[in-house]
Formats: C-alpha cells, sequence, structure tokens
C-alpha cells in the first residue's frame, strides 16, 4: 500500500475528528469509511487494500497504530522497534525484519506515551527510560531522545495469551517429568528458591509454573516492577507493583517498599517477579524471618553465579560485611534454579542446586540436577535437607 497515501487520509482523517471528547469506535470507523469513498478515488485499490487501509487508519487512532497487528497476533513472542523506519519480529525464536514502519517519529512516540500514561508512568527528556506493560500483561520497555540516538526505541516482550504450565513444559522438553516432580515437593514443602538465567531464558514463564505448586488455602502476595505474574487458583492473593515518581509530584514506590509493607500483610509467601539491586537484603530478611517457601528471579550466568549476584545486589542497599552477607543468603535461600536458552532457542532447565550452608567464608552448593550434553537433565545427587519435606510429611 502506497504510504503516502495513508499518510495523506491520516492527516484529514485527524482533522476530522473531533478529538475534544470521548469518540466511539463506529464513529471513527464512519469517518474513516467517508474518506476512503471520497478522497482516493482517483488512486486505484484492491478491495482488500482498502479494508487494509482502513483497519491501520483505525489502529493509528485508537490503538497502538501498526503495531496493534503484531500484539494480536498469537505467534509473536517480541517486537523490537528501532525507530520510525524499523521493525523487527520474534516468532518461535527466529528474528526477522517487518515490512511495515510507522509513518513518523512522533507518531511513534505518541504510541509511547499512550502504553505508559495507562500504566500511570511517566516518559519524557528528563525520564527517558521507561518500564510498563500492555493491557494483555505484554512487558515494555521504551527510550527516547536523549537515550535513543536513531529516534524512539520500544520493545515489547509479549507473554503467552494461556500461561504456561510445568506439564506444558515437560512437553516441550524444557524439564524432566522426575525434575518436575521432585520440584514440586519442594515447593509444597516451602523451601524458598531463586529463579536464574539469562535474558530470554524464560525466568518469568517458570516462576508462574512453579507457583502452580502452592497450596491453594495459602495467603500469598507477589511484588512486581510490572505486574506480569498470572498466577491462578489462589483466592488469598495479593498483588503489588511498583510505581515511579512523576511530574505531579507523587512520589516512588519501591521494590524494597513494597517488600517491607507485604511483611505487615501477613502472607504465608511472597513472590518477588525479579531482584535487580538492593531489594535483595529485604527480601534475605523477610526469609529469615518465618517467610519460607517463597520464590524470585534474577539475571545470572549459572547457579554460582547466582550467589555472587546477590552478594552484590545486597551490598548495593547496606553497607554489610561480606560473611554477614554469605550467612544471610545461606539460611535464607534453599534451592538454586538455573535456565539458559540452547543454540536451538529453546528453554531448558539447566541445573537444580542445593544450598547447604556457610562454611569457612564460603557458601556451600551442591547440583542434584544437572544438564549434560547428549544425556539431557540428570540427577548428580541426592536432596541433603530434607528438615522441611519431613516437617510436611512429604517423602521424596
Amino acid at each position: 500500500m502506497n504510504k503516502d497515501v495513508f499518510r495523506k487520509l491520516r492527516q484529514m482523517l485527524m482533522e476530522e475528528l473531533d478529538l475534544s471528547r470521548e469518540l466511539s469506535d463506529k464513529e471513527i470507523l464512519d469517518v474513516i469509511d467517508e474518506l476512503i469513498l471520497n478522497q482516493i478515488k482517483d488512486v486505484r485499490l484492491a478491495l482488500k487494500e482498502k479494508v487494509q487501509l482502513r483497519q491501520e487508519l483505525f489502529y493509528s487512532v485508537r490503538k497502538l497504530d501498526v503495531l496493534q497487528e503484531l500484539v494480536d497476533d498469537e505467534t509473536v513472542t517480541e517486537i523490537m522497534v528501532n525507530g520510525p523506519d524499523t521493525i523487527f519480529v520474534e516468532r518461535a525464536g527466529k528474528l526477522m525484519k517487518w515490512h511495515k514502519s510507522f509513518t513518523s517519529a512522533e507518531k511513534l512516540e505518541d504510541v509511547i506515551q499512550q502504553i505508559v500514561g495507562k500504566c500511570n508512568r511517566v516518559i519524557n527528556e528528563s525520564m527517558p527510560i521507561v518500564d510498563a506493560r500492555l493491557e494483555n500483561g505484554s512487558r515494555v520497555n521504551a527510550v527516547i531522545y536523549p537515550v535513543a540516538l536513531n529516534g524512539p526505541i520500544l520493545t515489547i516482550r509479549r507473554f503467552p495469551e494461556h500461561p504456561i504450565t510445568m506439564e506444558k513444559l515437560i512437553a516441550l522438553g524444557s524439564i524432566t517429568q522426575e525434575c518436575a516432580e521432585f520440584l514440586e515437593k519442594l515447593v509444597k514443602a516451602r523451601y524458598s528458591m531463586v529463579i536464574g538465567g539469562g535474558t530470554g531464558s524464560g525466568k518469568t514463564t517458570f516462576l508462574a509454573a512453579m507457583s502452580e505448586y502452592i497450596p491453594r488455602d495459602e495467603r500469598l502476595i507477589t511484588i512486581e516492577d510490572n505486574a506480569e505474574l498470572r498466577i491462578r487458583g489462589i483466592d488469598n492473593l495479593v498483588r503489588l507493583e511498583a510505581k515511579m515518581a512523576n511530574m505531579e509530584g507523587a512520589v516512588s514506590v519501591t521494590i524494597r517498599d513494597l517488600i517491607k509493607s507485604a511483611l505487615r500483610m501477613r502472607p504465608d509467601r511472597i513472590i518477588v517477579g525479579e531482584v535487580r539491586g538492593g531489594e535483595a537484603m529485604d527480601m534475605l530478611q523477610a526469609l529469615n524471618t518465618g517467610h519460607e517457601g517463597s520464590l524470585s528471579t534474577a539475571h545470572a550466568n549459572s547457579a554460582r553465579d547466582m550467589l555472587s549476584r546477590l552478594e552484590t545486589m545486597v551490598l548495593m542497599g547496606v553497607d554489610l560485611p561480606l560473611e554477614a552477607i554469605r550467612r544471610q543468603i545461606a539460611s535464607g535461600v534453599d534451592i538454586l534454579v538455573h535456565l539458559g536458552r540452547m543454540r536451538d532457542k529453546s528453554r531448558k532447565l539447566l541445573e537444580v542446586t542445593e544450598v547447604c550452608g556457610f562454611e569457612n567464608g564460603e557458601i556451600r552448593i551442591r547440583p542434584l540436577y544437572q544438564w549434560q550434553e547428549g544425556k539431557g537433565l540428570v540427577k548428580t545427587a541426592s536432596l541433603l535437607n530434607v528438615e522441611k519435606l519431613e516437617r510436611a510429611g512429604i517423602e521424596l
């Protein structure tokens, strides 16, 4: 379709619409139909092209412009907008350039403002980076001028319409039935776990799948930067989301603030969507003060690296001797789960590691399951700390 035709009609459409009031979808479509009928008589367009033009004009006013088609497409897992002219799409782990683009950088920025505004977030030259979410739960990151040099940058991570269960992960070969049953027992017995992995390794998906094992009669509080987790089947559920400061003078509410507040809500367990900084200390204190069975995720390259990351994040929040931090981690965290993305783009559970305690200034760990080339996920050792399992009356 001719871009000049689209730009001309869109400009006329914006002039025709009465944006001083809330317009219905029908009112907008009526104006679009009239423009297509009367303003492009001299342009030869097939019926299919006219239908497509009608839809794109509507999306440009009411929804996410050219991106709406991709957001509605269940096969799309990631949308990467590198300025108004370049859009990349990920399907089934493969990246490809998309043939459509925005009419201008201003229109792309309008879409970004629309997304962040609905989440009560702010993005401008003084705060040029923001995390947000779409109504369907997709994760959004936006970066604008002066940080982004080649136009506004928008990245959308789309989650499946239906949450991926542990059964689905087993069917996909991401985890074995044996290991899944082992983790189920640990969750029910209230072992505290941190799920780690690189970007795109499936940490949030795995955390949501693990939460299916939490007993239905417990009180659960989820804490996230952007509410993405879809926890099902738990009635006594409280969902908390961090909030940025804005231009109207409203102060920020951080993950640290939410963890402290959650402890006063009498939770059985706390789920922290992702630990990134000083809030790691607050989470460890929660784990060490009777809130066992809590779950969280963190970026890491291995189970051992996850411990180093936790140490670093705690130091971002408090100035404590390294030995004191390691003792806190060793007594608060029971299990480390490490995920990875393979060369074929599939996501696998690569390691389940037990935290065995603190000795000679180091945290002792013991791999229980490990991914081995040609063999898959193999059990390498038995759990040493079975006290919580025995207390819960669960047999391995």
